[in-house]
């Protein structure tokens, strides 16, 4: 099996299992006090992941794309939307929701993301998209 594969399928495992997580622990502390956790968390992992990724390539030409100037402000919509907003309304979504309607609900996350890059950013939107979607 292709590593990239077994990368995303271990990405959607542990996205999965934080919202469960996450409303069992709902009541134990504050939602921004537990979206903070989370996060925290995986920041964490990412840097133990980057730091191990970074010594196994000592010495070698990095590949990807240096950020600039133009990408600052998307960079910084994504981080107040999709990081710091989304987890704290996940939380407050989670005290007033129960997990079954929660966890449909987060279902329906990729597809109406889809949907919107297709409709309002113009991405492409072919036949495996749709399946994918379907499924």
């Amino acid at each position: 099996m292709h590593k990239g594969v077994i990368y995303v399928l271990l990405a959607a495992a542990l996205f999965g299992a934080s919202t469960p997580f996450a409303k069992a622990l709902i009541g134990q502390a504050a939602p921004v006090m537990l979206a903070g956790l989370l996060y925290l968390g995986s920041g964490l992992g990412l840097l133990i992941w980057y730091t191990l990724r970074a010594l196994a390539a000592r010495g070698q030409q990095p590949t990807t794309a240096r950020l600039t100037r133009q990408d600052l402000p998307w960079l910084g919509g994504a981080i107040l939307t999709g990081g710091i907003a989304g987890p704290v309304l996940l939380m407050f979504g989670l005290t007033l929701t129960p997990a079954s309607s929660a966890s449909l609900l987060l279902n329906m996350e990729g597809v109406l993301t889809a949907l919107l890059a297709w409709f309002v950013f113009k991405e492409n939107f072919d036949r495996r998209i749709f399946l994918g979607m379907v499924l």
